[in-house]
């Protein structure tokens, strides 16, 4: 079974309060929209105390070109991959970037061809062979799908040593002309940042030195995708950028479809839901949390880590459930817990994993 091995985490140097960010929003909405008054108070029920933009305040006051907000996408994507590539290879023992076989890119916050992995590869000493794997449009299910396609890929390989990175720079897609509910929304959670990590197969393990005792390894996972739901979540692509599409609705789909996906899921590899100790999810918002909690029966105790990243961080798309885990990779752990992430993404779409904390070479 493909193993987690390492987990890191960058964020770009702008860090502002939830407060800051709620009288940006309220000083260039409030000529044009009406009703600013009652949707600016989704700012202080969000959960979020704190987030990290991609670009200082004042950025985000000037009109900004498609063309503009994706060429700083561009700049910051490389120059967080970079720097989170090398944190994650610097947690294990004698891993070089050259040892690595294959490069999941996760991203839907902006675009570029040659892919950003790419860039990255022209910055770090990877091996001219390696494999890339550039995927976008999976929004915030992106991170638990990007760890699903590396198991897959260490199970046919399990020599394979695989990074996932994810990068997103969500605050970049905002647009002052869009005042939509959605837009505010999204506003009011969407932070930046980027995640790494380094996925092992089973021949490569056993050859590995580990500075922790005990590590996740994938057991199993799903993905299931919702038909005709392609208007509850996404991006409206427009003259002036990517603009947000939120349902309403999302946490209503959570309770309803989420229980019976994850219970089937579960069923299939012979576990209930009461043997899970650890619960990694996605914090796509405090609703989602809710939804979670109200779907699977959890106590708020299971999502507690979950909570505090969307507390320091707000939603990063892609990168968050990743933040997550890396948290709880940091727990004192038993041999044998069982953990199961889940994260929702643009389709509508879930992706779960089975995880198994384990002793390296048990």
């Amino acid at each position: 079974m493909p193993a987690i091995v390492s987990v890191t985490t960058e964020n770009p140097p702008f860090k502002y309060t939830q407060a800051e960010i709620k009288g940006l929003i309220y000083d260039l909405f409030q000529p044009s929209y009406s009703a600013i008054d009652r949707m600016i108070k989704v700012f202080d029920s969000s959960g979020i105390e704190e987030r990290q933009l991609s670009a200082p305040m004042s950025w985000f006051k000037e009109d900004r070109t498609f063309a503009e907000k994706n060429e700083r996408y561009v700049e910051v994507a490389v120059e967080l991959g970079v720097k989170v590539i090398r944190s994650c290879l610097e947690k294990v023992d004698e891993t070089v970037v050259s040892d690595v076989d294959a490069i999941f890119y996760i991203s839907s916050s902006g675009i570029a061809t040659p892919t950003i992995d790419a860039k990255m590869m022209n910055k770090l000493s990877f091996s001219p062979h390696m494999i890339r794997i550039p995927i976008w449009g999976l929004g915030c299910a992106g991170g638990a799908a990007g760890l699903s396609r590396a198991y897959d890929y260490c199970l046919a390989y399990p020599r394979a040593k695989v990074l996932v990175v994810c990068v997103e720079c969500c605050s970049l897609t905002f647009s002052k002309e869009d005042i939509s509910k959605s837009n505010i929304v999204g506003t009011s959670l969407f932070g930046d940042g980027a995640a790494c990590a380094l996925i092992v197969g089973d021949t490569a393990a056993n050859s590995m030195k580990f500075k922790q005792k005990k590590l996740p390894f994938i057991l199993a996972s799903q993905s299931t995708f919702m038909e005709d739901s392609e208007d509850i979540m996404g991006w409206d692509l427009k003259e002036n950028g990517l603009n947000v599409v939120f349902s309403r609705n999302i946490p209503n789909v959570i309770e309803k479809w989420l229980k019976p996906n994850v219970e089937e899921f579960l069923s299939l590899n012979k576990i209930d839901l009461q043997d899970i100790s650890y619960f990694v999810a996605h914090p796509g918002g405090k609703k989602v949390l809710q939804a979670y909690e109200q779907a699977l029966t959890f106590s708020e105790e299971m999502t507690e880590t979950s909570r505090k990243v969307l507390r320091n961080h707000g939603n990063m798309s892609s990168p968050t459930v990743l933040y997550v885990l890396k948290k709880i990779m940091e727990h004192e752990t038993v041999q044998g817990e069982k953990g199961l992430m889940a994260a929702l993404g643009p389709g509508f779409c879930s992706e779960l994993l089975l995880l198994e904390w384990r002793e390296v070479g048990s």
